[in-house]
């Protein structure tokens, strides 16, 4: 632990304006970033008797090394850099809303020539329309399927409206009047965009206005005795009647407003959103967050708000926000928002009539969902604390490992050699900090060398980044810009470089992953424990390569697959844990996502490599009979062996076809041996396991 004292900035040294800071521990991880209306003032509150602060934010203090900020010209321009550094640095110690589930929307892609509905999930995307969020798919489904009679856009993907282009018939639904079919030409690009338009407006709210359109137009086909006309078009009226009777009417027709309410208690606080849109609660989500800080409910409106309209634009803010309590600084945050949406925004607390009925409606719902979220959430916390503290008592170590990193390795038959570096932290996966190396120095099937090289390759990186630390201190807070500069993904410039991609199954490098200099996060942090993959050999490979380093302050243990036993560097014999120990279980989840991890790895590399079968070229040999020959002969070598009467008894194979097998084979190259995708054959994978 820290002493604050020891990195309190001098007197006079900080700047009594607005701004934004950063508290960054040992490693120079930023661990809380804050906001200020008077940087002097807010600062001094951290650096008082260290008894007199909320334990939290004594935790805070103490875990911390050194602070810094940025100056800014005003409270809005704070309030949006704590939001963006708040995302990229994910500190540990600034509350952080996860959603207590998946949210689906409705959405239109008005980015595309013909826009299309459907349901998204996820990450919004640019020059999409979207409604909701809604609680469950199949709503957004009934909806749609009610609307489409009246406003019949597209909902196919794009590849079955390439294949009906191609065509040049309809599908079913353009059959039955549920599209308008731009895919044949029924309508033009101009005019399917004006129905998506008007499908958007109905959904934003705009309803009355269009009812009495169509009220309209049916009275005056009743007139001119157009009959089927106006039976269609009641029969449309009808149907936008029923689809909007799935929302509630709980306010005035003209009503945009998001009402947010909060349940909280000392460790936890629940948040839920109800989004009306035209006086209809068009869409609700909840959120749920620990409060690693010490903030009362105005701090969680103020972080719940950032996080709801950080990323939002134009009508996606609506012009009344109704929240529980206003936030410090109401007059900036009020700002901030009319900024997002371009036009002016209420920012207030409801205090009677049918808004503060309603918000008393969202507040029942945020406390159900704290009862609901603790009642699941207790037993993992329990758990998790449990699982550390076993594997702190059964491997001798003085404290919980917070931080636990776990590689393996793996291989084709010796090809293709890699490794994986997976870690957890408080027991849970931080898949930013995913690692992934390519063994370049040798191949073949020898996983304690490995071991040690990928072991020694991450911690040279961590000490190389130790001894940088110095060169961070003081720098700019403005991120490495110019020819200098390196660009996103790029790798670290240092020797034997691996594969070092971050961020899960795709190896991006997004910009939650860098630095403050703009560079990508590297290996800066390290663990209190290294998990290998393996028995006595590796853990003994992974020892010897830190003690080549001269670190002794990480511990090393592995997890042997046959009999699930933990193995300790210089030990003769294994630890074995109860077959029902927490402990155990984190152990197992830990290795077995380090080995899917490298697994995926390495059948992408693999993949790129595989050559083509000499098969592929044949005519008329499909992928069945293709599977029919491997399975028949094992393997291309000796099919290519086989005579015509041979293959003519493989099921299904014609002598014609066996001729032009054999002709085909005959004129083939040879070929290496390789595994053989075409063909389906399958052939033994080494993951890298045990070797005792």
């Amino acid at each position: 632990m820290a002493d604050p004292s020891s990195y309190r900035p001098r007197p006079g040294e900080i700047p009594d304006s607005p701004g934004v800071y950063r508290f960054r521990d040992e490693h120079r991880r930023v661990i809380y970033v804050g906001k200020a209306k008077n940087l002097r003032a807010r600062l001094a509150n951290y650096f008082q008797d260290v008894a007199n602060l909320h334990p939290r934010t004594a935790t805070m203090v103490t875990t911390a090394a050194s602070v810094e900020w940025t100056v800014v010209s005003t409270e809005v321009e704070a309030l949006q850099l704590e939001y963006t550094w708040i995302k990229e640095y994910d500190p540990r110690f600034n509350v952080k809303y996860r959603d207590d589930k998946s949210y689906p929307y409705l959405a239109v892609t008005l980015n595309e020539e013909f826009p299309r509905v459907q349901v998204m999930r996820g990450a919004k995307r640019k020059g999409v329309r979207y409604f909701g969020p809604y609680g469950h798919a199949w709503a957004i489904r009934e909806t749609v399927d009610l609307m489409l009679r009246v406003f019949p856009v597209r909902t196919c993907s794009a590849g079955v409206l390439r294949n009906h282009q191609q065509k040049g018939r309809p599908c079913l639904l353009g059959y039955i009047g549920k599209c308008s079919a731009p895919c044949v030409g029924r309508v033009t690009p101009e005019e399917h965009r004006e129905l998506a338009e008007e499908f958007c407006d109905f959904m934003a709210g705009r309803t009355g206005t269009y009812l009495r359109r169509l009220e309209t137009q049916m009275a005056d086909a009743a007139e001119e005795m157009e009959y089927e006309r106006a039976a269609r078009l009641r029969d449309d009226i009808t149907a936008l009647r029923r689809a909007l009777e799935k929302n509630a009417v709980v306010l005035a027709d003209a009503t945009d407003a998001d009402l947010m309410a909060v349940a909280e208690d000392e460790l936890e606080a629940a948040v839920q959103i109800f989004h009306v849109r035209g006086g209809r609660v068009r869409g609700q989500r909840g959120w749920i967050t620990d409060k690693v800080e010490a903030v009362d409910t105005a701090g969680l409106v103020e972080h719940a708000l950032q996080q709801l309209y950080g990323e939002e634009r134009g009508d996606a803010v609506p012009k009344e926000v109704l929240v529980p309590a206003l936030p410090a600084g109401p007059e900036a945050v009020g700002a901030w928002l009319a900024e997002r949406r371009g036009s002016q925004v209420s920012l207030r607390v409801p205090r009677r009539g049918d808004k503060k009925a309603l918000m008393e409606t969202v507040e029942r719902n945020a406390q159900q969902a704290l009862a609901l979220h603790k009642t699941k959430r207790a037993g993992d916390l329990t758990t998790r604390s449990r699982a550390l503290e076993e594997i702190a008592e059964a491997l001798g170590l003085d404290s919980a490992p917070l931080r636990i990193e776990c590689f393996d390795i793996s291989h084709l038959q010796g090809q293709d050699v890699v490794a994986s570096m997976v870690v957890f932290e408080d027991g849970l996966p931080r898949k930013s900090e995913y690692r992934r190396f390519q063994i370049k120095s040798f191949e073949g099937q020898d996983d304690v060398r490995a071991m040690h090289e990928v072991i020694g390759r991450r911690f040279r990186r961590y000490l190389a980044e130790k001894d940088r630390t110095g060169e961070w201190i003081g720098a700019d807070d403005a991120p490495v810009t110019g020819p200098g500069a390196p660009g996103p993904g790029t790798a670290p410039a240092v020797a034997g470089s691996d594969g070092g991609a971050t961020g899960g199954d795709s190896g991006g490098t997004g910009s939650g992953d860098r630095d403050d200099d703009g560079r990508p996060r590297r290996f800066a942090y390290p663990p209190q424990l290294v998990v290998v993959d393996g028995g006595a050999p590796q853990v003994a490979a992974a020892r010897r390569a830190l003690d080549e380093l001269g670190i002794d302050d990480v511990a090393v243990c592995g997890l042997a697959k046959r009999l699930e036993e933990v193995w300790l560097p210089g030990d003769d014999d294994p630890v074995v844990l109860p077959r029902s120990s927490e402990g155990l279980y984190l152990l197992q989840r830990v290795r077995d996502t380090a080995h899917d991890f490298a697994i995926r790895y390495q059948r992408s590399k693999r993949t790129k490599r595989i050559r083509t079968s000499p098969l592929d070229a044949i005519p008329g040999l499909g992928e069945t009979r293709k599977q029919a020959l491997i399975k028949h002969f094992g393997s291309v070598k000796r099919l290519k062996g086989a005579t015509i009467e041979q293959i003519c008894e493989v099921p299904g194979m014609g002598r014609k076809t066996a001729e032009s097998v054999v002709v085909a084979l005959a004129r083939a190259a040879p070929a290496a041996p390789a595994v053989n995708t075409a063909t389906g054959e399958i052939m033994e994978e080494d993951d890298g396991g045990d070797t005792e």
